[in-house]
């Protein structure tokens, strides 16, 4: 019709004018766009889809990973087995029956690692493979000015760079048992959709491409080596919308040639900041509840580890359902190949409270919680992963952070970010070992404590929460942080005293009449004076610190005349 219709005004135009020549090509043209097909062979693979109906986009994923129907299959299947075959079942009242085992609520102190094929580019942080889509923002403007257009260089084309070729994983290990952690959990695939690990339902894995190893595998081996325990972090989830801003300009998001590693790439319905992830109505197909689902458990499998690490997305409503399932297969599992149940962590309301371990980022509590917890915070300042020119907190940082978690009842997972080389930066290194130094010291009141009836006294309180852990003032000689093992008490000091005496006001003689027996500075050989009154216990310090910070005072107190 359109071609039949510009055909007769083209007639009826005089042959000489130069309006009838350009009629000419205007009509060639509509001819050609009117061919069959011919508009789609000619449109760009990476032209944007952002108005694509979401239905259609997930299955172009699911078809680009079908190959892979088979095995998430069994795997399925197995997670079903198995989570009906043991003491616990998928559902919330079983789960709720869940404790921690005492290996985790003695261990206090564990290594998160950031590590994937975003420490390439190494600018922003780990979240480089949206906001490189992400027009307007500061790694779009890098990521053109450094790799060129994002149709013409995406994320994928980062995994040849990522080569790891000083990935020292025995050495790793070593590190981490000197810095005093007691586990080691890596990011086994994070928001970007790149295993780490050797995955049987993708070939977008650091096993086939990129370093060609198993890096999970081969840590895991080396962390055990140390006597340490391993865990394991999936953020596979929030990859159903992590890359879904490429979709919006020309990129190769678009492409699905590439869709079985960029993964559906939905656009994303963030539930506003402070309200329940229940809010998130962010489209999720039952085909991606389940890839993450088998996902995770070929990952329990594979590796058995001790923990299981999960970010914030797991409590989506249409994810939700597979928790119950992961979850009773995960611990029913644990308990088949070692003495002891798994440990889940999990954040804000995903999963019922008795149901896993809370874990809280870059935030602590402020105050005792019955249930053991943890903090997740990383070293670096500006991003999890590596990047250029960040910032690091000091030992003296992490090491007030930790006192105060454990006097809490919690314990510290401390974030590192090696380079895409698998080098750990000087900086870095020197911190675990600094705190490392202090724990090999003060050990005794952090390892296999737990919390007394307070958590402490003094004027600081830390700004409770996630996302606060960098708000807390800093610590004085007059806060005071306390944790028990056995009839001991211990009452770690933030601050050395300027007047070479300490009070403890706590431990005054109203102090539940208990008396003190004795009192030894952790590090020191001095024999320490004290006197118990009753506006607190007085200890006159000796005239050398015996260390730089957060001092620890075993008290022992007179046992009771039977």
């Amino acid at each position: 019709m359109l071609v039949a219709k510009i055909r007769k005004n083209y007639m009826s135009l005089p042959s000489s004018t130069s309006i009838r020549r350009v009629a000419a090509c205007v009509l060639v043209l509509a001819a050609l766009v009117a061919l069959p097909g011919l508009t789609h062979a000619q449109s760009s693979p990476t032209s944007p889809t952002a108005t694509e109906d979401s239905v259609v986009i997930d299955q172009i994923w699911q078809k680009a990973s079908a190959k892979y129907d088979a095995p998430r299959a069994a795997i399925l299947n197995e997670v079903d087995s198995v989570g009906h075959d043991g003491p616990f079942r998928p559902d919330w009242e079983s789960l709720q029956k869940y404790e921690a085992p005492e290996w985790y609520k003695d261990a206090k102190f564990g290594i998160f690692i950031h590590w994937g094929v975003y420490s390439v580019p190494a600018f922003g942080s780990e979240w480089y493979p949206r906001d490189m889509y992400r027009e307007g923002s500061e790694e779009y403007k890098h990521h053109i000015a450094t790799y060129g257009t994002q149709d013409k260089f995406g994320y994928k084309d980062f995994v040849p760079m990522f080569k790891a070729e000083h990935f020292d994983p025995a050495a790793w290990a070593k590190l981490f048992k000197e810095a005093g952690a007691k586990y080691v959990v890596p990011v086994a695939e994070h928001h970007d959709g790149f295993a780490m690990y050797a995955s049987g339902l993708s070939d977008w894995t650091a096993a086939k491409m990129g370093p060609h190893r198993d890096v999970i595998g081969d840590l895991a081996k080396a962390v055990r080596a140390e006597g340490l325990h391993f865990g394991a972090s999936s953020h596979r989830v929030e990859h159903n919308f992590f890359l879904g801003v490429g979709r919006a300009m020309p990129s190769d998001i678009n492409d699905p040639k590439y869709a079985a590693f960029y993964g559906p790439a939905h656009n994303w319905l963030e539930n506003k900041r402070g309200t329940p992830l229940s809010n998130d109505f962010t489209y999720v197909s039952q085909a991606w509840a389940d890839d993450w689902l088998a996902r995770s458990s070929e990952i329990v499998e594979k590796y058995h580890p001790d923990i299981l690490y999960f970010d914030w997305w797991i409590g989506q409503p249409s994810v939700r359902p597979n928790l119950t399932r992961f979850a009773a297969f995960y611990y029913n599992a644990s308990l088949k190949y070692g003495d002891h149940v798994g440990v889940i962590n999990y954040k804000d309301y995903a999963l019922q409270e008795h149901s896993a371990v809370l874990d809280l980022e870059r935030g602590q509590l402020g105050d005792i919680r019955p249930l053991t917890w943890q903090t997740d915070t990383s070293i670096s300042n500006k991003s999890w992963g590596n990047i250029k020119n960040d910032t690091f907190k000091s030992p003296q940082f992490v090491v007030d952070q930790l006192v105060d978690i454990v006097s809490k009842n919690g314990n510290l997972l401390l974030n590192i970010g090696p380079r895409s080389d698998g080098t750990i930066p000087e900086e870095v290194q020197q911190v675990l070992r600094d705190v490392g130094a202090w724990l090999a010291v003060n050990g005794e009141a952090i390892y296999g404590t737990r919390p007394w009836k307070i958590y402490g006294e003094g004027p600081t309180k830390v700004a409770a929460g996630s996302f606060h852990d960098t708000d807390t003032a800093t610590y004085t000689a007059e806060d005071f942080r306390f944790t028990t093992k056995g009839s001991d008490l211990y009452a770690i000091e933030l601050g050395w005293p300027a007047s070479g005496a300490a009070l403890i006001q706590t431990l005054g003689t109203a102090v539940g009449g208990q008396r003190i027996e004795s009192v030894a500075l952790l590090g020191s050989h001095a024999k320490l004076k004290f006197r118990q009154q009753s506006d607190g216990l007085h200890i006159q310090l000796p005239a050398q610190a015996p260390g730089k910070y957060a001092y620890a005072y075993r008290v022992v107190f007179e046992k009771a005349t039977p």
